[in-house]
């Protein structure tokens, strides 16, 4: 009867740690889902609200609740967003990063980005250039206006991959082109145009190919011309001495280098 009483008593104490141990990670998910960051404000609204404007954030803000569903970083001084930056935001349907100081991302800046995305705006940032694998198949509609965009092939390939909100669409202006007629332009009506800038980049790479090719065609033909001289330099003046020599000492001469040969 001990034993059996013994047995009931541990198989209690089992049930409850176990019990209290799910209780333990269900308030840990809870707290890791429900957490909101010190400089932001956490509304549920149809999903958790997330607003982090205007706080003077220079980066991304770390302990985002996981089921944010919309997230305004916008008007901050961000300069950079780095790999992973928003990976566990499984729920995010909107994402506001405009009005920053963005200059770089980083190629998996946006890995983890559910397909739910609806909404990405980088807009008046200063954004020059991007990876072009930096969207992947993003299928949100992205905001890239006003930025200082260097209008080149890579650009071009990434535009073509994305869906840009058409009302800001003409606003993607390119600051800098591979080709100065084109600055100052919507990128978008220039690729309207017919204008391919990676065929530009292709001809731009094969005259500077051809530019080295020919410098080093011409030092090895200045070396060979110059070579040529020089040796012919050297020739005339022993030329020229032999001459000076008395005949006897020349026969001499031709009799040493027909002794050494």
């Amino acid at each position: 009867m001990l034993w059996i009483g013994l047995t009931w008593l541990r198989l209690k104490i089992a049930q409850s740690v176990a019990l209290g141990g799910l209780l333990l990670l269900f308030s840990l998910l809870q707290a890791a889902t429900t957490s909101c960051p010190r400089s932001c404000q956490c509304f549920d609204k149809n999903g958790k609200y997330v607003r982090c404007a205007g706080k003077n954030l220079k980066e991304i803000p770390k302990g985002l609740p996981a089921d944010t569903v919309s997230l305004h970083l916008n008007s901050n001084k961000i300069t950079k967003i780095p790999n992973n930056a928003f990976k566990d935001l499984y729920l995010l349907k909107e994402l506001d990063l405009s009005q920053n100081a963005i200059e770089s991302i980083d190629i998996g800046a946006f890995k983890g980005i559910p397909d739910g995305l609806k909404m990405l705006d980088l807009s008046n940032n200063k954004i020059q250039s991007v990876p072009k694998e930096v969207f992947g198949k993003m299928k949100a509609k992205v905001r890239l206006s006003n930025n200082p965009w260097h209008c080149e092939c890579t650009l071009q390939q990434v535009i073509v991959e994305l869906t840009l909100d058409p009302e800001t669409v003409n606003e993607l202006i390119c600051q800098s082109s591979v080709q100065e007629e084109y600055t100052g332009k919507p990128l978008i009506q220039i690729l309207d145009s017919g204008i391919n800038f990676c065929n530009i980049h292709q001809k731009t790479t094969d005259v500077a190919m051809f530019i080295t090719m020919f410098g080093w065609f011409t030092m090895v033909i200045s070396y060979i011309v110059y070579y040529v001289r020089q040796n012919q330099e050297d020739a005339r003046r022993h030329l020229e001495y032999l001459k000076s020599l008395p005949s006897t000492q020349i026969t001499k001469e031709f009799d040493t280098i027909s002794t050494v040969l």
